[in-house]
């Protein structure tokens, strides 16, 4: 068994995406491109938009700290720390309202 401190993760991530050049940073915590499942925490600078994308599988965005706004087509949702949101299974995008972070979990369609 192993333990992760997820709160000592999101704040040396914020650190890094606040000197990235992407102003943003990502630690895999769980899984892989070998696994099924994948877990990641995003740490991601206030104003930073993670482009639209395809969804590789079913997914969930857990807001771990901050404001982040998840958008798909003309629909869009808002999370806030303790916040879980379902992505939906289509394309779409993820914006930092304010410094953030993110534990994205992915469970990749086969």
């Amino acid at each position: 068994m192993q333990k992760l401190s997820l709160e000592a993760l999101v704040r040396q991530l914020l650190q890094q995406a606040a000197t990235a050049s992407a102003s943003r940073s990502a630690d895999t915590v769980y899984g892989g491109h070998e696994h099924v499942l994948r877990q990641t925490v995003i740490a991601m600078v206030e104003g930073v938009v993670l482009a639209e994308h395809d969804n590789p599988g079913e997914a969930t965005v857990q807001v771990l700290r901050g404001r982040v706004l998840l958008s798909a087509g003309e629909q869009s949702w808002e999370g806030r720390a303790g916040d879980l949101l379902i992505v939906p299974d289509a394309r779409h995008s993820l914006e930092a309202l304010e410094d953030s972070a993110v534990l994205l979990t992915v469970a990749k369609l086969p």
